[in-house]
């Protein structure tokens, strides 16, 4: 009975938490039905947010109590609790764009997380806060209804602070004042201005080979033309740049915005000098991005054997090269770089990795709250303006999928 749902540590419930009910809805859906281990996932970091304890939802004591690794485990060698989040993240999005479609709670577990939060449905997960006014800030910044677990205590605590914003804004009208700033999560002062206006052109790979599936396929040359006996096939692009492309219309739809979809051999630069431009893809994938004035500070480089990101510009402590390894394949590096557009006022985003799991990682790091405020914090000045930035990020891979990744290096402009 090693295996039964009954060894997870969960302890007993002693009252109704709407909470708990929704977790257990969630388990004994027809999205968990064949996913035991899932649901063991999920009930127990479920458990551990409920009783306030973080310390035991970490990487380390998840493998212990729900995939029965030893104490002590190599968790850097081990991979299963990142992959089982990195699935459970996508059940959980499947049941509540399904079955849990009327559910007025949503619980998600966090990029870089294994706790999970909870928030309305109405409104964007809230930021974790020092605070209890949190509920009055949420409201402020989503526009999402009080949360209905609030205590009584942070209730009389946001009226407090409805009656001081009230006084504040009395105030403000006395001496001249037009308006009360509500701070802007990095999310939406990062991808700001590809939301807005003229729909942004999303430009993802495709690459121009030759060869066929069977004999092998090889990059064309740029200056190539076909002939008798050599053939061009545009038609193929990577499964990263297809999971990238998802991650966008979630990110897009979430913020009522919408963008046009190109494959790069078939963008036309009469449109895209009007537009705010996004690149999926590797120049040697896309090869729109070899038209365009693209990074100066990084830049891909290939080679016989190897793959690797050139630093032109190496600050202390940083390397001049960054490579992926070959046998095993554990890593992966990107290129993120927000730049100016073609025409001025336009703006232009590159997500660049050295394999497609790179540009896969490189876009999800900037669809998430998490990971994003570590860009903005280096990329903002003491006035909130963004400026433009290279970054270079390292992805781990495990089970041909990416799975954590960090910021190893910005510079900004």
């Amino acid at each position: 009975m090693a295996n039964d749902v009954s060894a997870v540590p969960v302890h007993p419930r002693t009252h109704q938490d709407p909470r708990w009910d929704l977790a257990e809805r969630i388990g004994a859906s027809q999205c968990f039905h064949s996913s035991a281990r899932l649901r063991d996932f999920l009930s127990y970091v479920t458990d551990c947010a409920l009783r306030d304890a973080p310390e035991e939802a970490t990487e380390q004591q998840i493998g212990i109590h729900v995939f029965r690794r030893p104490a002590g485990y190599n968790s850097s060698e081990d991979s299963i609790v990142r992959t089982h989040a990195r699935l459970l993240r996508q059940k959980l999005a499947e049941y509540f764009a399904s079955e849990g479609a009327a559910e007025e709670l949503v619980l998600e577990i966090p990029k870089g997380h294994y706790l999970p939060v909870f928030h309305p449905r109405t409104g964007a997960a809230p930021e974790p806060r020092a605070v209890e006014t949190s509920v009055l800030l949420e409201v402020l910044e989503t526009g999402a209804k009080p949360s209905l677990l609030a205590k009584p205590r942070s209730i009389w605590k946001m009226g407090v602070a409805i009656a001081m914003l009230v006084m504040a804004a009395a105030l403000a009208g006395w001496w001249g004042w037009t308006r009360v700033e509500v701070r802007r999560s990095s999310v939406e002062r990062f991808w700001g201005p590809f939301f807005s206006g003229e729909p942004s052109l999303v430009i993802y790979s495709n690459a121009l080979f030759t060869g066929d599936s069977r004999s092998g396929l090889r990059y064309a040359l740029p200056q190539a033309t076909p002939g008798q006996n050599q053939q061009f096939v545009d038609t193929y692009t990577g499964i990263g740049e297809v999971a990238a492309v998802y991650d966008l219309t979630r990110l897009f739809d979430a913020h009522h915005a919408s963008f046009t979809l190109k494959r790069s051999l078939l963008v036309t630069w009469d449109e895209a000098k009007l537009r705010n431009l996004i690149f999926i893809g590797s120049v040697a994938e896309n090869p729109s991005l070899r038209d365009v004035t693209s990074t100066t500070d990084f830049t891909l480089m290939n080679g016989d054997g190897y793959a690797g990101i050139v630093n032109h510009h190496p600050k202390p402590g940083e390397p001049a090269l960054y490579a992926r390894p070959e046998h095993p394949l554990t890593k992966d590096y990107a290129i993120l770089a927000l730049l100016p557009g073609v025409q001025s006022g336009r703006h232009m985003l590159v997500f660049s990795g050295l394999m497609t799991m790179g540009t896969q990682a490189a876009v999800e790091f900037a669809c998430h709250r998490e990971t994003l405020d570590q860009l903005m914090a280096a990329a903002t000045d003491a006035k909130g303006e963004v400026h433009p930035f290279e970054a270079v990020l390292e992805t781990s891979i495990g089970g041909g999928v990416p799975l954590q990744t960090r910021l190893v290096s910005i510079h900004v402009h």
